[in-house]
């Protein structure tokens, strides 16, 4: 089943007749956001082990500080669907992603931990506000363009992380002070979102949306958008596993020095970038339930390869399986709940987007505590399960909703 929209008078009567060049300007502007916005966590996660020895903070205080910024993020995306509807992605995007770079600029200069404690809930929030928005307008453009788009934007996050990363980690080893370094990021950001946010497409109000004649369904009791966001949620406990135990399964089950255990998290990466860039064409040709079979069968095997075989190169190898595998599973979920009948975009991202985060939040967890009673190469086997429940029922929700 393609996705590609067989009826173009569905869109809002804004985006119908739009010239090309402000549909490749919307396109560009979108891109940059989400390059932004991935600098700007990769960024802010350069500089936790700064923020740990400014202020002191034993493993529990530290805890406490990330926590923060997971509860800003869980917040705004429950409470912040509806203005973002109201108001439309071009102001959310600029407000969510400005708020953003001020909290950044001043993580690193507040005098105090509690202080501290309420810009990094900030900061998320702001972080969040602005994923949820740049969603929902990449999910306009890709209507509006009548051909996915949404795993290459994606694909955006993720160079911005690592460009982010890299240019972050050369400036502090060159001997720039990290809170220059915070502030520098902070104010490219603002900068790009200016200009950005101009470009994206006209916010089309309630009243003038194609489906305004009809009631808006509660997302909360949605069951469209409960089905998604439990999928996201099973897909990224599988995603925050790898991020933060592919390198501790490097160096104490296949015994890798540290530098090549470090390796695991580039390889993980470098196989979500690479895929997220080729899913579209991918999705094109063969529909989203297609691509997400295929993809976490994919994850599945390199999974398990890499715990029947923990050698070097074989686990690297099963890691960047796993990174092709998941990488296309956000952005196709993410398109479709911003296309769930009855639901405002922003809305039904907000829903999917925090039960996601959840996921994320739960993966590491889950697999310390299989691992504190069993070992590791049991508590990674988690990973490998999620993976086969999302190609056994990931392509069945996907159907039901016809994306």
């Amino acid at each position: 089943m393609s996705d590609r929209p067989s009826d173009f008078t569905a869109l809002p009567a804004a985006h119908r007749n739009l010239p090309a060049t402000s549909l490749k300007r919307a396109r560009f502007a979108t891109m940059a956001l989400f390059f932004i916005a991935g600098m700007m966590y990769a960024s802010w996660g350069v500089h936790v082990p700064t923020v740990r020895d400014r202020f002191h903070l034993n493993p529990a205080l530290l805890s406490f500080a990330l926590l923060a910024v997971a509860c800003g993020s869980i917040t705004a995306m429950a409470t912040n669907a509806k203005w973002i509807a109201r108001v439309g992605t071009r102001r959310a995007c600029l407000a969510g992603g400005l708020t953003m770079a001020f909290c950044a600029a001043l993580i690193l200069v507040v005098p105090f931990y509690w202080l501290l404690l309420a810009v990094l809930a900030v900061f998320g929030a702001g972080m969040a506000t602005l994923d949820v928005a740049m969603n929902a307008e990449a999910s306009a453009v890709e209507q509006t363009l009548g051909r996915p788009i949404m795993s290459a934007l994606h694909g955006m996050f993720s160079v911005g992380g690592m460009v982010g990363a890299a240019v972050g980690g050369a400036l502090l080893a060159r001997g720039m002070a990290p809170a220059v370094h915070l502030v520098l990021a902070a104010l490219l950001s603002a900068l790009v979102l200016i200009i950005a946010c101009p470009a994206v497409l006209p916010h089309v109000p309630h009243a003038d949306h194609p489906d305004a004649g009809t009631p808006r369904a509660n997302r909360w009791r949605s069951p469209a958008l409960w089905a998604l966001g439990a999928t996201a949620l099973v897909a990224l406990i599988a995603e925050g596993a790898m991020y933060d135990w592919g390198t501790v399964y490097m160096r104490d089950v296949v015994l890798a020095s540290p530098a090549l255990a470090s390796a695991a998290y580039a390889a993980f990466s470098g196989g979500m970038a690479a895929a997220r860039f080729a899913g579209d064409a991918v999705r094109a040709r063969f529909g989203a339930p297609q691509l997400v079979m295929a993809s976490a069968s994919l994850a599945c095997a390199g999974m398990i390869g890499a715990l029947l075989l923990p050698y070097s190169f074989t686990t690297l190898f099963g890691f960047t399986l796993m990174g092709l595998g998941l990488a296309n599973m956000m952005p196709v979920l993410f398109a479709a709940a911003a296309r769930v009948e009855g639901i405002h975009a922003a809305e039904g991202l907000a829903h999917v987007a925090g039960l996601a985060y959840f996921g994320l939040l739960l993966g590491p967890v889950i697999i310390g505590g299989v691992t504190q009673v069993t070992d590791l190469p049991i508590g990674l086997s988690v990973v490998a399960v999620c993976s086969a429940l999302i190609a056994f029922a990931g392509p069945k929700v996907l159907r039901r909703l016809k994306i």
